[in-house]
């Protein structure tokens, strides 16, 4: 799958339902490929804690119902906040909804979200989160691949749980892990369809992608699997502008975008996200990127 050059756009529920409709139709509309929303119970950071804010998967199963071709997911669902049979269910639920678009982006999310102190959700230690991860993803698996799955593992435990009916696409619904260290790039190169990777565009940062890369490609050997099997995505974060309102460098002009993508590309990235823009004029740049130069892309580097 990871010779296909993509571009997907993350989205977060922080407007009105209308808005996001209306956002969502928009981006399916110019030609993406991907479309994600985020999973916290508020947007994770104190200034912004009070904003509006819609629930995740609730959100993403009626925004299924809104597009037609667009493939959709969460970037990512942290294992904190949902038991792995109960996430599982609801992706199954999502896949049918969405007749076979749903790609499910799981992580250990961040020790420091405050949603865990807002609901009395265990916050475990980041060590914690990572043990408990390789269970969690393999639960998910084999729920999504069998009729009846019975586990038993240090942290989890499931009795004979049973799945009908099957999901749309076959095997599973394809499975995005965000990973950073060299366990969790492990399970990214035992169970995923795609590694996710965020961060800038500048060299230091596109060189650890390229370590990274390279350290997925080790073990994906290792593990008997075909590199080349692994989708390589990444999350253009640029947190400045998100939070001050200030134009971000991907919609400075066309040509700004190119250089980003290229430069990506060259990271060994086949698929990029990148937010919806954070301030209004630069819609105008965000959609002539859409429509014209990511078709020329695709045409150079498939």
């Amino acid at each position: 799958m990871s010779d296909l050059l993509r571009f997907g756009v993350s989205t977060v529920q922080n407007t009105l339902w209308e808005t996001l409709v209306k956002r969502w139709r928009f981006i399916e509309q110019v030609g993406f490929d991907l479309i994600t929303v985020a999973d916290h119970f508020t947007l994770p950071y104190p200034s912004y804690v009070d904003m509006p804010w819609f629930e995740a998967w609730t959100t993403l199963s009626s925004l299924a119902t809104q597009t037609s071709r667009i493939r959709i997911g969460t970037l990512v669902t942290p294992i904190t906040w949902r038991n792995p049979a109960w996430l599982a269910r609801q992706a199954l639920t999502v896949d049918h909804i969405s007749h076979g678009r749903l790609e499910i982006g799981l992580g250990t999310g961040v020790h420091w979200d405050p949603g865990h102190s807002m609901t009395g959700i265990e916050n475990w230690t980041p060590r914690e989160r990572v043990e408990r991860f390789g269970e969690y993803v393999e639960i998910v698996d084999l729920l999504l691949r069998n009729p009846v799955t019975t586990y038993h593992g240090k942290y989890y435990k499931l009795e004979a749980a049973h799945m009908q009916p099957p999901p749309v696409q076959k095997p599973r619904p394809p499975i995005t892990i965000a990973a950073m260290g060299p366990l969790m790039l492990k399970y990214v190169a035992r169970y995923a369809d795609a590694w996710n990777g965020v961060g800038g565009i500048s060299e230091d940062s596109l060189e650890e992608v390229r370590r990274k890369n390279k350290l997925l490609d080790k073990y994906c050997v290792e593990m008997g699997r075909d590199p080349q099997t692994l989708r390589r995505s990444y999350a253009v974060y640029e947190g400045k502008a998100v939070f001050s309102g200030e134009p971000t460098v991907l919609y400075k002009s066309t040509d700004a975008f190119s250089e980003a993508v290229e430069r990506c590309l060259d990271a060994g990235i086949t698929e990029l996200i990148i937010g919806y823009p954070v301030v209004d004029k630069q819609i105008p740049v965000f959609e002539q990127i859409a429509q014209e130069i990511i078709p020329e892309l695709r045409k150079r580097y498939h």
